[in-house]
């Protein structure tokens, strides 16, 4: 029998992002979208902008902006080509 998704989520009292279109989920959800970016880019802090429900949220708010449970997040990195 398969556990349903809400029921499995409630139990976790963990927290359901879509990063770049992928649901992710976190047992301990950062803090705040600074804490998630440096899970995901620990090594780049410069180049990256961030939308949160297609809000685009500027880096000095990245320490106070609060993430929800099932916030959509685009994180788009610069990158240098030719």
């Amino acid at each position: 029998m398969a556990i349903p998704k809400v029921f499995y989520l409630k139990i976790l009292k963990g927290m359901e992002l879509t990063i770049n279109h992928q649901l992710r989920f976190f047992e301990q959800p950062p803090s705040s979208l600074e804490g998630l970016m440096l899970l995901e880019f620990p090594e780049k802090s410069k180049g990256i902008a961030v939308a949160i429900n297609n809000q685009v949220i500027p880096k000095t708010a990245w320490a106070t902006t609060k993430l929800q449970h099932q916030d959509s997040i685009l994180i788009i990195a610069a990158t240098q080509g030719g």
